[in-house]
């Protein structure tokens, strides 16, 4: 949202009159000519003054971005730096009577159109990791501030109704959703649907992965991802696409690979956007979070929906490595990207 406005400067101070002298004509026309340019300068001095008046907006978005305010960006430096502050996206969704609306677009949709286009770099502090039901929540809890503030500016310059998911923690063998009924297993360490984020502690695999936040946080940050496609409207699109085509058909389990996999793009941004910025994001917890990228997806869970596990990793490092969004076009790449 943009700063409040400062107020406009008095133009000039009060002022005591006192008792006029004579003057000859001359001078009194001279004197009164005199005023009527002072008052004709303080009136375009004010007409300037309110025409250069203009809003300015936190975290380099306005109201109504413009590519002519993108400062140049550098380069990131090696695989798996952290990207420069995000630039302004260049063009945003009119909002309608009621408020702004969603795009049901796919890779012409605006949010991935601007190549320099990514997440600021922020500090994001996450309590430490304890393999508890309770400390789960808690880090959980804290991650989902830090994504709120990551993607929440992002999505509302380009005029996109953004509201943070509602978070749970189921504790059961399966749990109820607008979706129906998920059971927790290997495949639902955390679970989205309709504006609802689910993280059942059952499904983290704690006793296997241990004291290792990185890779819980990727995690978090993928789910976290598919509400990012949810307020933009590519989830509706996309899903519009596998109604279409068939669920299990090739056409529709290529195109939930699509959303899978920029959902994975989306986690690694975040996660290079926040790393070594002063905050408990750490390059340990990066590392980590990078080399488990590779045992995740389909070749482990046998299924067609999420993508190969080479593409599950080099989707997220792509991301994670460039920060920025276009690169996160899963629904322009060729199908020998998406397998």
């Amino acid at each position: 949202m943009p700063d409040a406005q400062p107020e406009l400067p008095w133009l000039g101070r009060p002022h005591t009159v006192s008792a006029p002298r004579r003057r000859s004509p001359a001078a009194v026309i001279g004197v009164c000519l005199g005023a009527v340019a002072v008052l004709v300068l303080g009136l375009v001095a004010i007409v300037a003054l309110n025409r250069g008046e203009t809003p300015s907006a936190n975290a380099n978005f306005r109201d109504t971005p413009s590519s002519q305010d993108v400062p140049s960006q550098p380069q990131p430096g090696g695989a798996g730096a952290p990207a420069s502050a995000s630039s302004l996206p260049s063009e945003t969704s009119a909002p309608s009577a009621t408020g702004p609306q969603k795009i049901l677009k796919l890779a012409d949709h605006p949010i991935l159109q601007d190549p320099n286009a990514g997440l600021q770099n922020r500090v994001c502090t996450l309590p430490t990791w304890q393999s508890t039901q309770a400390g789960a929540e808690a880090f959980f809890t804290a991650a989902s501030k830090c994504l709120d503030a990551a993607w929440g500016p992002f999505l509302s310059a380009y005029g996109l109704p953004f509201t943070p998911p509602a978070l749970h923690f189921p504790t059961g063998a399966s749990f109820e959703t607008e979706c129906g009924t998920i059971q927790v297993g290997i495949a639902t360490a955390a679970y989205y649907c309709e504006n609802n984020l689910y993280v059942p502690f059952r499904g983290l695999q704690t006793d296997q992965y241990g004291n290792n936040p990185g890779v819980y946080l990727a995690l978090f940050a993928h789910e976290y991802g598919h509400h990012v496609q949810e307020v933009a409207g590519l989830m509706d699109a996309a899903w519009q696409k596998i109604y279409e085509a068939g669920q299990n058909s090739p056409a529709g389990l290529e195109m939930s690979r699509r959303k899978e996999l920029q959902a994975q793009c989306f986690s690694g941004m975040f996660l290079g956007a926040h790393v070594d910025q002063g905050g408990t994001i750490s390059r340990d917890m990066y590392n980590k979070a990078w080399n488990d990228q590779e045992t995740r997806g389909d070749n482990t869970s046998r299924s067609h929906d999420h993508g190969t596990n080479a593409h599950y990793a080099s989707w997220w490092r792509a991301g994670a490595t460039s920060n920025r969004i276009a690169d996160c076009n899963t629904f322009a790449a060729p199908s020998s990207e998406v397998s």
